[in-house]
């Protein structure tokens, strides 16, 4: 087995208000998951202004959730995440062409079928950004002939996302419902992402959101730029083989397997359940959030700069 890749992540978030905040909560997504394939090996949150109230947990899905509350007028918010992680490969269990027949699978996940696979049964329905429905349904149809290995089918249709929809920052929004991203062939990770899920649950099977980094590389020559990089999602499919079953990861955006340059944070039904940060406040009038991310691959450190 190949040696673990190790990187030094810092995700910077900067609010800004017109006019003094009174209160403020919110939640975060930073705190990079346990994964069998990854370790988170170090973390810490800085807040600032340092908040009354400041808790971690575990949300309902598993995933590290930290929540904080500010209870006094301030005008400025800074976030910021540091953390180291060691990422090992995963590649799936099996050849895509040994996994069951995608029909199968979807029996397999039904209703009253057994065994019951209760953490694949989550990410079967709609949520708050994706939606089951006929037109998903005939999207992915070309991709999932009848007899087809699930997983085959699977990176079919992420080749076709790849290949159809273009990548458009100025697209959508995080309000732009996903039949639109589906029409107009256009729209960023987040948006690849719950299409994919859609097709998938559209045609009865399991697939959860991920929230994550992507490791970019500068051109030749040049250097890491610090804050160049961004969050990225991509999602994960379960094949329901055997007892347990297992779940591999397949990213649209890129057309690609995630594996040791793929940091995993979170996973949920959407967007919504894993949003880096997000919550409510009172006051502060017009603001936009300013995000930097730099992920940066250990033997990139110059010495003393990781934590």
């Amino acid at each position: 087995m190949d040696a673990p890749t190790r990187y030094h992540v810092i995700h910077q978030t900067v609010y800004r208000y017109e006019s003094p905040v009174s209160i403020s909560r919110q939640q975060l997504h930073l705190t990079p998951r346990e994964c069998p394939w990854q370790t988170c090996l170090d973390h810490r949150i800085a807040i600032d202004p340092v908040p009354g109230f400041d808790e971690a947990r575990l949300d309902c899905f598993g995933n590290p959730l930290h929540q904080f509350a500010i209870e006094f007028p301030h005008g400025n918010l800074l976030v910021c995440a540091e953390s180291r992680i060691e990422v090992r490969q995963h590649r799936p269990p099996m050849p895509f062409s040994d996994t069951l027949a995608w029909e199968k699978a979807r029996d397999a996940l039904a209703y009253g079928a057994l065994p019951i696979h209760l953490d694949a049964s989550l990410y079967l329905f709609e949520s708050p950004y994706t939606r089951v429905k006929r037109e998903f349904a005939a999207y992915a149809a070309p991709s999932f002939p009848s007899g087809r290995p699930l997983l085959e089918g699977v990176q079919a249709l992420m080749t076709r996302i790849f290949k159809d929809f273009k990548f458009d920052a100025k697209a959508t929004t995080v309000a732009t419902p996903v039949l639109t991203v589906l029409q107009e062939k256009r729209g960023v990770c987040q948006d690849f992402a719950h299409l994919m899920l859609s097709c998938l649950r559209s045609l009865g099977l399991s697939a959860r959101y991920v929230s994550g980094y992507l490791l970019t590389r500068p051109p030749p020559g040049k250097p890491r730029m610090i804050g160049a990089d961004a969050s990225h999602a991509w999602i994960s499919v379960f094949c329901p083989e055997g007892d347990d079953g297992f779940w591999v990861d397949f990213d649209p955006t890129n057309n690609l397997l995630p594996d040791t340059e793929h940091i995993t944070l979170a996973w949920g039904r959407d967007f919504g359940d894993v949003s880096p940060l997000r919550g409510v406040i009172l006051g502060g009038d017009a603001h936009t959030p300013e995000v930097a991310v730099t992920v940066t691959p250990y033997d990139e450190l110059t010495p003393g700069s990781a934590p």
